[in-house]
């Protein structure tokens, strides 16, 4: 299983693009319909909903996120509604050019108070981009909520 780890920092260009860290582009293409051969990486970027960050997602890993979406509510219920639109409403897919850049929405850039520079964070399945002092702030809280809760794993015994 491939995992997106560790925070880079990028900055945009002059034309609004930024280039995705190259070990997220791998896992990017992997975890797509065309496969880790591609010359481009697809993704899905929307606004987190916790945070004032951009979540990224791999294509297969957002299409089985919307899975549970029509198992979970009456499609038809005013809740489906509300949850489909919040979740999906403000997404959208993006591509990777031959440089491994991306262009990031206006709306999205401005949901994370990206202005200059940003920090790609990985976050297991899937990554966020931060304003990088607003990124820094959030990994130092997680990282105190962590320890504060014990900061433990279970993992399978062997036997």
């Amino acid at each position: 299983m491939a995992l997106f780890i560790g925070t880079h920092q990028n900055k945009l260009d002059a034309k609004g693009r930024v280039s995705v860290p190259a070990q997220f582009r791998s896992i990017l293409k992997k975890m797509s319909h065309a496969g880790e051969t591609s010359p481009i990486a697809t993704m899905y970027l929307r606004p987190s909903h916790q945070h004032p960050c951009i979540e990224g997602w791999t294509e297969l890993g957002f299409e089985e996120l919307s899975a549970p979406v029509a198992e979970g509510y009456n499609q038809f219920s005013p809740e489906h509604e509300d949850f489909v639109m919040a979740l999906f409403g403000n997404a959208c897919s993006a591509e990777t050019d031959k440089e491994g850049r991306i262009s990031v929405p206006a709306s999205l850039l401005a949901h994370a108070n990206v202005t200059d520079n940003l920090v790609f964070i990985g976050t297991r399945n899937t990554f966020q981009i931060w304003e990088p002092e607003a990124g820094a702030r959030r990994l130092a809280e997680a990282t105190e909520k962590a320890k504060a809760a014990g900061f433990s794993l279970r993992t399978k015994v062997s036997a």
